[in-house]
């Protein structure tokens, strides 16, 4: 079977706004690009949370399901929320770790969960995953020290920096926006 790659997220918070971008390829192998719209960042709770996600489709819809039921379970509290679900990834009995990497914001918190459970946090207000990730990490950092541009452009910019470079990355990028 087939691996699928392509995937660059990349999430910004300045000035209380996060902008969470997502750019929409979804690649075959080494060759194939499957689809160029594809809809990787998205909102879920109430439209007060957005998320983004890389790897494994069927693993990041695993880990956004389960992730937005324990949302609604900690009424909305993100961090909790992100914390329960990474315990209860470390405590499956299966052991089973999912390919997948998800990076989450609402007002307040921006946190990336991984399949295998790690919940971390940025030092600088930017996290970047997938295939072209740590392109737009580079140069979402690069403009946050240089410029005064709001997240959302920030988060666009890096995307399309990102795009420019990695092959798994195009240039059709979606930005969702909390405040």
């Amino acid at each position: 079977m087939s691996e699928f790659r392509g995937t660059t997220i990349c999430a910004v918070k300045r000035d209380g706004i996060t902008a969470v971008a997502g750019d929409g390829q979804i690649t075959m192998g080494e060759k194939v690009i499957m689809k160029s719209s594809a809809r990787k960042v998205r909102r879920i709770y109430n439209d007060s949370v957005i998320i983004g996600f890389a790897g494994s489709v069927s693993d990041a819809l695993a880990l956004s399901e389960k992730f937005e039921a324990n949302l609604t379970q900690y009424s909305g509290n993100l961090l909790k929320a992100a914390v329960e679900l990474a315990q209860g990834w470390r405590l499956n009995r299966e052991g089973r770790s999912l390919e997948a990497l998800m990076i989450a914001a609402d007002k307040d918190e921006l946190v990336l969960i991984s399949g295998s459970g790690e919940v971390i946090l940025p030092d600088e207000g930017v996290l970047a995953i997938g295939s072209g990730g740590n392109y737009a990490l580079a140069a979402a950092r690069a403009l946050m020290e240089n410029t005064e541009l709001p997240a959302e452009e920030i988060a666009r910019k890096a995307l399309g920096i990102a795009s420019s470079i990695c092959v798994y990355t195009n240039d059709h990028i979606i930005v969702e926006v909390v405040s």
